[in-house]
């Protein structure tokens, strides 16, 4: 798949031709599990714009699951349950039966990482700090 400056050249030399022919020939295309192609017109537009210098994510906020902006809010289900999705574990490098520490306060949860899994999260690209306060207090 053609990207940058590569891509605008091709786009130009190839020319008056349909947008499929066009996404073909700069090389989006998928193959399926069952062997049929199909043309990667998002993935193309994407590169497209990119190699255009137009970012649309604009504000920088991370994108999860077909391609919808994270909100970093939650709602308690009607069981009781707290659910943090996918896309927000996938960003802490998080897997199942990792455990966390839970810590309430006045008018919080904050769920810290624990064993393996404060380390995977450790190094997780992309996500801050912002906002930590250490809430432990000094032994005498």
């Amino acid at each position: 798949m053609l990207t940058g400056s590569e891509l605008l050249a091709k786009v130009k030399e190839v020319g008056d031709v349909s947008k499929t022919e066009l996404a073909t020939q700069c090389g989006y295309i998928k193959t399926k599990a069952d062997g049929s192609t199909r043309v990667a017109f998002t993935a193309f537009y994407e590169a497209l714009l990119t190699a255009k210098g137009i970012n649309l994510a604009g504000d920088g906020a991370a994108i999860g699951k077909a391609g919808r902006k994270l909100r970093y809010t939650a709602k308690v289900q009607g069981n009781g349950n707290l659910l943090v999705g996918k896309a927000y574990t996938a960003m802490l490098n998080l897997e199942p039966g990792d455990e966390f520490e839970i810590k309430l306060g006045k008018k919080a949860i904050r769920l810290t990482p624990v064993g393996a899994a404060a380390e995977r999260a450790s190094g997780a690209e992309g996500v801050s700090d912002e906002g930590d306060t250490d809430t432990s207090t000094a032994e005498d």
